[in-house]
Order: C-alpha cells, then sequence, then structure tokens
C-alpha cells in the first residue's frame, strides 16, 4: 500500500477515525528500500467506542511527576525533529507504525497538521509525542522514552500548550493505566463525535502561522 493521502487523513480525523498498520511487521528506519516496506503493510481504520480522552479540565499531574516538573530537567521544544520522534515511537519490536504510516505523518506535519512535542537533554532527544491538530482538537498518537519522565513531561507540555490555545479535545483513541493517572477516561462514541464537532468549529491552531 503507497503512503495515505493528506487529504484522506485529514477527512479521516475530523469523521473520527484514525489508521493503524496491521501487520505489526518490525519497523526499520534505516531500511532504504522504504517504499517496499511500505507496499507489505496493510491499513485499517479505527474508531472505538467507548473512545479515550483526557479532559483538559481534569488533567492529573501525579505527585511524583511534580517533583520532576519542578526540576525542569528537560529543555521542551514543539516540532523540533518530528521525524525523530516519530521513529523514536515506532522503534519497538512490534509497532503499528509502518513505512507508510510513517511517511504520511511526515507529510502531514509538512503540511502543517502533525506536531511534536520534544523533551531534549545535553543537546539530544530524549522523548516525546506527536499527533495531528484540527482546529481546536488535538489527536494523540504515539509517544516515546529514552530517560525516566522524558514523554510524561511531554504529555504536561502538550495539555499546558492546548489550554494556552484554546483547545477543548485531546484525543487518546484507547485508555489504558498509563494514561489513566493523569485523568484520562473513556466516553462513548456518540459524545466523543458530538465533542469533536465543536472542537472543529474553533479558530484556533497549535502553532503560530
Amino acid at each position: 500500500m503507497a503512503k495515505l493521502d493528506a487529504e484522506l487523513l485529514l477527512h479521516a480525523y475530523g469523521s473520527g477515525l484514525f489508521p493503524m498498520a496491521l501487520d505489526g511487521d518490525e519497523y526499520d528506519d534505516s531500511d532504504a528500500d522504504a517504499e517496499e516496506t511500505a507496499e507489505r503493510s496493510e491499513i485499517g481504520w479505527f474508531s472505538p467506542d467507548p473512545r479515550g480522552v483526557i479532559p483538559l479540565d481534569e488533567f492529573h499531574i501525579p505527585r511524583g511527576l511534580k517533583r520532576v516538573l519542578r526540576k525542569k530537567p528537560f529543555e521542551m521544544r514543539v516540532n523540533g525533529d518530528f521525524a525523530a520522534v516519530i521513529d523514536g515511537c515506532a522503534d519497538r519490536s512490534e509497532t503499528w507504525i509502518s513505512a507508510d504510516i510513517r511517511n504520511s505523518y511526515v507529510e502531514l506535519h509538512e503540511r502543517g497538521f502533525a506536531h511534536s512535542v520534544e523533551s531534549w537533554l545535553d543537546g539530544k532527544l530524549v522523548g516525546g509525542l506527536y499527533g495531528v491538530s484540527l482546529a481546536g482538537a488535538f489527536f494523540g498518537e504515539s509517544m516515546f522514552s529514552l530517560v525516566p519522565e522524558a514523554s510524561k513531561v511531554a504529555l504536561v507540555a502538550l495539555v499546558e500548550r492546548m489550554r494556552e490555545r484554546g483547545f477543548i479535545l485531546l484525543d487518546t483513541q484507547w485508555s489504558n493505566d498509563h494514561l489513566t493517572q493523569f485523568g484520562c477516561r473513556e466516553i462513548p462514541r456518540d459524545d466523543y463525535l458530538a465533542q469533536l464537532t465543536e472542537a472543529l468549529l474553533l479558530p484556533v491552531s497549535f502553532v503560530d502561522e
């Protein structure tokens, strides 16, 4: 399968859908023949019911993380190295981020719709997250961490940025134990779609245009 069309991706997110590679192939970003890898990938489209979200007004920072934040151990950047963040998220034994998925989101980033929030330490990228931004909604995709707490600090930075810029919907797709500690909860898909419709009407932006 070829790289996903950017307009198709944006339409899908605006309709409550998101893609994932289904074959679980190990992704190797050093593979020179990315097109061959992409052709092996099958893409599935998902719209979970219930849907995982983190209500911004209910976002919770665990006590231990608060102590870390007070020390300000990382330099935080937005879109400093988007490609490296998605590669970091894909660097695991099994991943849904196939080569075609990776290249599609890099294109979305180049078009101003996909963004990364990053933790840097001593000039090196050590963790972060990425997702897609449409109007007042941010669709979180994945995160990674090379040192303790790096991805968690990036999540805090993401929420702070969303609050500052008037966003109202942080979509996590599903909920899990890791996200629950931050206030993530599941809501019926119909409720999610209603929140999404409201968010898409907001004239806000994740970055200055």
